[in-house]
Formats: C-alpha cells, sequence, structure tokens
C-alpha cells in the first residue's frame, strides 16, 4: 500500500471507528502538547502523527472529545523550536509529545515536570533526557532510533552496493544533530576502517551548505554520502537527494521515506510505527504512570529501502542478495 493511500484511510478510520468506553476518561478532557521538529506541510510529520493519533484513539483517545491536541511545527528552526516549547509548557497540558534530539532538548529546557514522551533520539542519556535507559528518573522517556551497530550497517551497505568506495561524506548539522554531531561522528569514525574507507565529517546549516558540501566532495572519484537523520538533513532532503543524482554517488538514508522519495537506499527503524508505540506511552502516563517508571524503548526491528529506479540512473546494479533481504524494493 502506498503511504499517500495509508494517509487517506487513517483520516476515514478517525471519523467512524467506535470509542472504547473508559470511565476514567470520562471525568475530564485530557490536554496534549505536540512539537514536530518539521514544517506544517511536510507529508511525512503529517503521516507520522496519523499514525500516533489512530493508536490513541484505539486506546480509547479522541481529540475533540475526550483529548485536546495542541500541534505546533518548528520547520527546522532552533529558535523556534524553543519558542513553540515555551508556548506549549505554558498551557499546562497532561503530557508533551515530541520528536527529535533539538524539540525534546527544548521541551526539557522549560519543564521538569510535565511528562514528556520523546521519539527518534538517538542518545536520551548522553543529551541528559533521562538518567539511564531502564530508569528514565526524570519527567522524560519515550523511543530511540539508534543503536550502536547501526553506523557499521550503513557503511557496510554502501560498500556493497559500490565496493569500489573508499571516501565517505557523512552529513548533518551540529544545531540540531545529536551531541551536535559528536553521537555519529565517533560511531562512524570507529566502524570506517572495517570497510575501508575514510569518514568526512561535512557539517551543513541550509540549501547552501549542503550544495557546497556534496559538490566539494564529489570532485574526488569514488565518494559515497551517508546522510545521518536529523531536523536539517530531512528538512532539505529533495535538495540532498537531487545533488547525489547530479554527482552519481551513492547515499544512504536513515529514513525509508527518503528512499520512497527518491533516495537510493535507506536503512533505519519505521517512524510510523515508533508513534504508534510512543502512544501507549502517552496513554499510561494520562492513566497515572510516571516517565521515571518507564523504561526507555530501543528499535526493535530497522527495515531496509532500495530504490531501483535511482539505482538504475546512477547506473548502479544492486546486488542479489540486497534485493532478497530487503522490506522495500522500489521499482
Amino acid at each position: 500500500m502506498r503511504r499517500r493511500d495509508f494517509i487517506s484511510i487513517v483520516a476515514s478510520a478517525a471519523a467512524v471507528w467506535p470509542l472504547p468506553s473508559y470511565a476514567q476518561q470520562a471525568d475530564r478532557v485530557r490536554r496534549i502538547g505536540v512539537l514536530m521538529p518539521f514544517s506544517e506541510t511536510d507529508a511525512e510529520g503529517k503521516l507520522e502523527l496519523a499514525g500516533f493519533a489512530v493508536q490513541l484513539q484505539d486506546l480509547g483517545w479522541t481529540d475533540g472529545r475526550n483529548l485536546r491536541i495542541d500541534y505546533r511545527w518548528a520547520a527546522g528552526n532552533p529558535e523556534r523550536m524553543q519558542t513553540l516549547a515555551k508556548e506549549l509548557v505554558a498551557l499546562q497540558p497532561d503530557v508533551l509529545f515530541c520528536r527529535s534530539t533539538p524539540v525534546t532538548g527544548a521541551l526539557m529546557k522549560q519543564t521538569r515536570t510535565i511528562p514528556i514522551v520523546f521519539a527518534v533520539v538517538s542518545d536520551p542519556v548522553g543529551e541528559g533526557f533521562v538518567a539511564s535507559l531502564a530508569r528514565p528518573g526524570g519527567n522524560a522517556t519515550g523511543f530511540t532510533n539508534a543503536e550502536s551497530s547501526l553506523t557499521g550497517k550503513w557503511l557496510g551497505l554502501l560498500k556493497e552496493i559500490m565496493p569500489s568506495i573508499n571516501r565517505i561524506a557523512f552529513i548533518f548539522d551540529p544545531k540540531v544533530a545529536p551531541g551536535g554531531g559528536t553521537y555519529y561522528t565517533k560511531l562512524i569514525e570507529s566502524a570506517a576502517p572495517s570497510f575501508a574507507v575514510i569518514p568526512t565529517a561535512a557539517p551543513v546549516h541550509d540549501p547552501g551548505g549542503i550544495e557546497r558540501a556534496i559538490g566539494d566532495f564529489a570532485k574526488e572519484p569514488e565518494g559515497g554520502l551517508l546522510v545521518l537523520p536529523d531536523a536539517t538533513t530531512n528538512l532539505h532532503r529533495e535538495l540532498i537527494i537531487a545533488l547525489a543524482a547530479r554527482h552519481r554517488m551513492p547515499a544512504i538514508y536513515g529514513f525509508r521515506h527518503i528512499a520512497e522519495e527518491g533516495g537510493l537506499i535507506s536503512y533505519g527503524v519505521d517512524i510510523v510505527e515508533l508513534f504508534r508505540r510512543s502512544a501507549t506511552y502517552v496513554d499510561r502516563i494520562l492513566k497515572s504512570a510516571t516517565p521515571a517508571d518507564l523504561a526507555v524503548q530501543l528499535p526493535d526491528k530497522f527495515q531496509l529501502a532500495i530504490n531501483l529506479k535511482t539505482a538504475n540512473a546512477m547506473g548502479l546494479k544492486i546486488p542479489i542478495s540486497l534485493q532478497l533481504i530487503a522490506d522495500t524494493m522500489i521499482e
């Protein structure tokens, strides 16, 4: 099923699915504040939130009945994240839900009392959001999108697609990447020798910087791109896809939707599923659980998506071994 079709089904289902009866939820309308790092027009962000809303409804919570959800969209702007975080906290919601490391950081700067459920945070312990994964200990908990072996898998997949690769540029925005970029940098530099590639950090902040970074790296042959998952690279994914195609450089991404939009290959968690799982934590908190007692959840599955159309356009032959294990093949 195409993702746009899923969005339509979700929208239709939300209007007709029966609402389970929960006496404890009927006492008053609960309030959730949601802060997203993307633009309000971002189709992927809408899809993720649709999954979140449907799961909440399955659990007995419906926006406009026993629940009010206040949505805010930061459009990839760190300063706007801070402003919107302050705005949401001022509404005094029962729980806050957010996506990404910088957005979670913005909310935690504003409150250490209102419960926060986060998703797509790579290193919550290193960022100081929780004391430990098993025992968060504060007002935040949630779901991560990474674990230590992920970067090695990214490098290995690029090497399988193009064995002659000996250089990798990893693209990220220090303003919004986990640990300012250090979280992934350490893992990439540690894994790179095993794949006989030289890693090059390519910090970017805006479209002009992205174009310069990829253009400069493409001046030498046998290079590949590792596009790290952060708010800026996701916001400007169309530009990165176009530049990788222009320079005929294989690129790997952390989100499946980027492969579906024309990126060569992706390997990472299913974010829509992560949002559904996040809704179960929001439900538990609305029913009196505390974030301090809800362990941070690690990814339970990674998905491989390959865009054969993009590979053919670049003159790359995808090994049959990869095609056989791919979760999604785009032709």
